[in-house]
């Protein structure tokens, strides 16, 4: 689990960054567009706030800040292996992305078992009570201020991939901190051995600066 190649890591971790930036614009617009376009009309003060749809969609869109920030750091890490600054923010970066993407993620699960539960009933709560069918997914003759002809299957269809979005990032978010424990050798992999091969690679060696004495000083 702590394994990382001096040669190989720095590249492995720059993918696993680019990665994590596509993957957290991805998941911020769809999370923006279910946000905005979707659920608006049931987040209003005058009706009834759907928690578990808004608290869902407002982590989902954090979390994909968070996760382009964190690939960028993974990036600014992958150059500069030796950066303890930059090393500790990939820890902190990676650690809290993790737990925002598992809670994202639990979110979106909550919020879909609901849905397909009640029949998308809570999708419904800005139309006209007394005409509201209890079925979503049925054609909608109801008073809505909203077009809700599919907004069943819409939401559906943008919570589901956003699910798997937040499951991959929080996976990469793990990742990338089990990477900043090997470069910062804390546990569970303080045996790592590659904070050494980094701090021998950053000094020079006795042979190298006996080669920039003979430069400084050609007289010797």
């Amino acid at each position: 689990m702590c394994l990382f190649d001096k040669d190989k890591g720095p590249r492995r971790l720059m993918k696993k960054g680019l990665t994590l930036i596509l993957v957290g614009h991805i998941n911020f617009i769809l999370g923006a567009i279910v946000h905005g376009s979707v659920l608006r009309h049931i987040s209003k003060p005058s009706q009834h706030v759907t928690t578990e749809y808004t608290v869902a969609n407002i982590i989902s869109v954090t979390s994909g800040l968070l996760s382009i920030a964190t690939g960028i750091i993974a990036i600014l890490v992958s150059r500069n292996l030796c950066a303890i600054r930059l090393q500790i923010g990939l820890l902190i970066s990676s650690f809290l992305n993790a737990l925002l993407s598992a809670a994202c993620c639990t979110g979106f699960l909550l919020a879909i078992s609901i849905t397909v539960a009640h029949n998308g009933q809570g999708l419904m709560l800005g139309c006209n009570d007394t005409e509201v069918p209890i079925n979503a997914r049925s054609p909608v003759s109801a008073r809505c201020p909203f077009d809700a002809t599919r907004i069943y299957d819409t939401t559906l269809a943008l919570w589901i991939p956003c699910t798997l979005f937040a499951a991959f990032e929080a996976g990469l978010s793990v990742w990338c901190f089990i990477v900043g424990l090997v470069l910062r050798g804390l546990a569970p992999c303080v045996t790592s051995y590659i904070r050494e091969q980094l701090e021998e690679g950053a000094e020079p060696s006795p042979h190298s600066q006996r080669l920039m004495g003979g430069r400084l000083n050609p007289e010797d």
